[in-house]
């Protein structure tokens, strides 16, 4: 068993009152799940230094960890039960950790107080579900109205090889040189080397008001947890509206070299741009990795080109080995965001003209029966494709890290995925270059597919 430490904490940072019918939900073990859903998003804050991403090992390792709120006179305090050491230093928790365990208590609470079965917010409804995703941020305190455009949205894999992680710290190095501050998903590979590299930069233009935000959800941050470098973090209530916090959010996204939840997230991206209302929109998006890497941009290009159309490689610049290149460019390009938006009378803070259509937010539950029936066609409007192959990526991800997905998996088997044949061949030659290349788990574990095609 992994070595654990109970004690009690006071939160920091995010929340620190609650009202005794919150203290008494959050406390609840047998109704509403709000016990269970903290629990397993404050064990992925604490358990950052393990390197796994199976949610369900993560759980099984600390069966025995809870997590209780105390109400007390002068605030709220958390008691912690068999929690991993790791998130303590000589028996006092680490500063940036107490921070985010915080974040992820507010959201939890705003999210089941304000939005769910909330009459202000349909999320049943395009703009109901993008005003929720609007409130959560601003909750949280990520929307910043005084501030030009520079955040720079880095997607990229979690199991990534070494000289590719290099590469992405040299990016947000160089990014951070040039005054852009960061934001990903914040667990660790693509989504933490580029924090660390603008970090660095950072301090050497002395630049103390830096941003390193991240944006997860309950479902992937077990497998992904918070890297230390994350001073904002903000918890989602799923997958749909954590994505669309990123295109809300960004000025720009850099896509380093991932896996299925990398090309979830491009296939996401293309079909929000691709729409004819967004047409006229700035959004610069780049590819870039080391030339180790040129096969991996290469494969998701042709793949890409063929579902979507070549008309699609214009939302796109592939920049290979040169991280400097990929900051100055994107520089640039948010500048003409800026120029756009002061022209539109856009806020900078929230991308509210990009047009997202329904598909593209109704939450999809990777259930078996759900992934059969994916319509995987070219005989449908582009931005559906998209939608339905953003499912599939989805559903795969959530069979290879999620709790949910890997128990799923272990009751009833591999997912199965349908396609017309050519498109078929297409998505298997894609995925098996995923799995050759180790792109589905942490490096040093045997991939088992959790699914079939057919």
């Amino acid at each position: 068993m992994p070595e654990t430490l109970s004690t009690i904490v006071s939160p920091e940072g995010s929340l620190e009152i609650l009202s005794q019918s919150e203290v008494n939900r959050l406390r609840d073990t047998s109704g509403s799940g709000l016990h269970d859903l903290l629990r397993r998003c404050a064990l992925a804050i604490l358990n950052c230094d393990t390197p796994t991403d199976d949610g369900l090992a993560v759980m099984e390792a600390y069966r025995d960890f809870d997590i209780e709120v105390l109400q007390q006179d002068r605030g709220i305090r958390l008691k912690l039960s068999n929690a991993p050491s790791c998130a303590f230093v000589d028996g006092r928790m680490i500063r940036g950790i107490r921070e985010q365990l915080s974040a992820v208590l507010r959201d939890i609470v705003y999210v089941y107080n304000e939005i769910q079965n909330n009459p202000r917010f349909d999320l049943d409804t395009n703009e109901g579900s993008t005003n929720a995703v609007f409130h959560i941020l601003r909750n949280a305190g990520t929307l910043r109205t005084a501030q030009e455009p520079n955040l720079v949205v880095c997607w990229g894999g979690h199991s990534i090889t070494r000289e590719e992680y290099d590469y992405t710290k040299s990016v947000g190095y160089h990014m951070g040189l040039r005054g852009m501050d960061i934001c990903t998903g914040c667990g660790p590979g693509a989504m933490k080397g580029p924090m660390k590299g603008a970090n660095l930069a950072h301090a050497k233009q002395r630049r103390h008001d830096s941003r390193y935000l991240g944006i997860s959800e309950p479902g992937i941050i077990a497998a992904e947890s918070p890297n230390p470098i994350v001073n904002e973090l903000v918890i989602m209530p799923d997958i749909e509206k954590r994505l669309e916090a990123f295109v809300r959010v960004g000025h720009g996204i850099v896509v380093f070299p991932g896996g299925v939840g990398t090309a979830e997230e491009i296939l996401y991206l293309l079909g929000i741009l691709a729409h004819p209302d967004n047409r006229e929109i700035p959004f610069p998006v780049i590819f870039t990795g080391p030339e180790s890497a040129r096969d991996y941009f290469e494969r998701i290009d042709e793949f890409l080109r063929y579902t979507l159309g070549d008309e699609v490689a214009q939302f796109y610049r592939i920049v290979i080995d040169d991280p400097a290149s990929v900051a100055q460019q994107m520089r640039e390009a948010i500048g003409e965001v800026a120029k756009f938006r002061r022209e539109q009378d856009d806020a900078f803070y929230f991308n509210w003209r990009l047009t997202i259509e329904r598909s593209f937010q109704q939450p999809f539950e990777p259930t078996h029966e759900a992934m059969a029936s994916l319509a995987l066609h070219r005989e449908q409007p582009r931005h559906e494709l998209a939608a339905n192959l953003r499912r599939a990526f989805s559903g795969i991800v959530a069979g290879n890290v999620k709790e949910s997905g890997v128990r799923a998996i272990a009751a009833r088997g591999p997912f199965q995925l349908h396609a017309e044949p050519q498109l078929m061949k297409r998505l298997d030659s894609l995925l098996t270059s995923f799995v050759a290349q180790g792109r589905m788990k942490l490096p040093g574990k045997e991939y088992v597919p959790c699914y079939t095609l057919g």
